[in-house]
C-alpha cells in the first residue's frame, strides 16, 4: 500500500471512480455527488491537495483535502483541522475499510502540518456513512444546513451536512 499525490494523468480515473461513486450513491441514498468541475479537480491535483492510495499499483481510493473550510463549517472553522472531501473507492476495492488507512495518513500529515484534528462532512442524513466514520473513530457532530453560496458546489447548494470531527491524539 502507497499513498502520494495524485497527477493530472490520473484526471480521467478520478473522474470514473466519481461516476462509479455517484452511481453507487444514488441506488443507496437521495443525496449524491453532482459531476465535479475538471477545473476544480485538476487545480487540486496542481496545489498536492488530492491523493490516492495504492494497491499494487492500482488507485484503490482517491480523497482531497483543505486547510480550511470556513463555508461548511462556519463558526465551527478552528483554523486547526485537515478537512477530507470526495473520499471514493474504487469499485473493485470496495469493502475493505481503507478509511482506517486514510485516517492514519492523514493524522501523520496533520501533524506535519501542526493540525490537532481531522474533519469530514457528507450531504445528507446518511446513517450508514454515520455510523461508518463513528466506528473509524470520528465524532458525529451533528447536522449543519447550508445557505444557498456561489462558492461552494452544487451539492452543497441550501443542503444538511453531517459534520465530522476526529482528535488527534499526540504520544
Amino acid at each position: 500500500m502507497k499513498i502520494t499525490n495524485c497527477t493530472i494523468g490520473d484526471v480521467d480515473l478520478i473522474f470514473e471512480m466519481y461516476a462509479e461513486a455517484t452511481k453507487y450513491q444514488k441506488e443507496r441514498v437521495t443525496d449524491y455527488w453532482p459531476k465535479f468541475s475538471r477545473k476544480m479537480v485538476k487545480n487540486e491535483i496542481i496545489n498536492k491537495r488530492h491523493f490516492k492510495l495504492l494497491i499494487n499499483k492500482n488507485v484503490a481510493c482517491i480523497w482531497c483535502i483543505n486547510f480550511n473550510d470556513q463555508l461548511i463549517w462556519a463558526e465551527k472553522e478552528n483554523n486547526k483541522s485537515i478537512y477530507f472531501h470526495r473520499i471514493a473507492t474504487h469499485k473493485n476495492y470496495r469493502g475493505n475499510n481503507y478509511i482506517n488507512k486514510i485516517i492514519g495518513w492523514g493524522t501523520k500529515y496533520a501533524l506535519t502540518n501542526k493540525k490537532k484534528y481531522l474533519r469530514l462532512d457528507t450531504v445528507g442524513l446518511n446513517k450508514k456513512l454515520i455510523e461508518h466514520y463513528t466506528k473509524s473513530g470520528f465524532k458525529f457532530l451533528g447536522l449543519r444546513k447550508l445557505s444557498l453560496s456561489k462558492e461552494l458546489p452544487e451539492h452543497y447548494q441550501n443542503a444538511f451536512v453531517c459534520l465530522f470531527e476526529l482528535k488527534i491524539k499526540v504520544d
